[in-house]
């Protein structure tokens, strides 16, 4: 039996369990396979950690699964935190969604 994507990416973060890139690649896969319970999870472990990126696809899943409130809070979160760390152009782009879903 081959080893799944999934399966490498916990093998490496067994190794090194606080590599942001690492978990947030393993949100990403629990995200393609779908199961939400797991996913969320890791992405607000990693927005706690500052990870930008978390922000955006966490919130861009929230969008889609048409919880507003939740996409707008980490919108804006995210936005201030891109703009610190010096990522405009993330910011820019969050900064883009949040207007298409309103500012309310």
């Amino acid at each position: 039996m081959s080893v799944t994507r999934r399966q490498q990416i916990e093998s490496l973060l067994a190794q090194q369990p606080r590599d942001l890139m690492l978990r947030y690649m393993l949100a990403m896969e629990y995200l393609s396979e779908g199961t939400e319970e797991r996913y969320f999870p890791l992405f607000r472990e990693l927005m706690a950690d500052s990870y930008v990126p978390a922000y955006f696809r966490a919130a861009q899943q929230w969008v889609a699964m048409e919880q507003f409130e939740e996409a707008r809070a980490a919108l804006r979160d995210g936005i201030e935190l891109a703009r610190t760390q010096g990522d405009l152009k993330t910011a820019a782009e969050m900064g883009e969604l949040l207007a298409s879903i309103g500012r309310s």
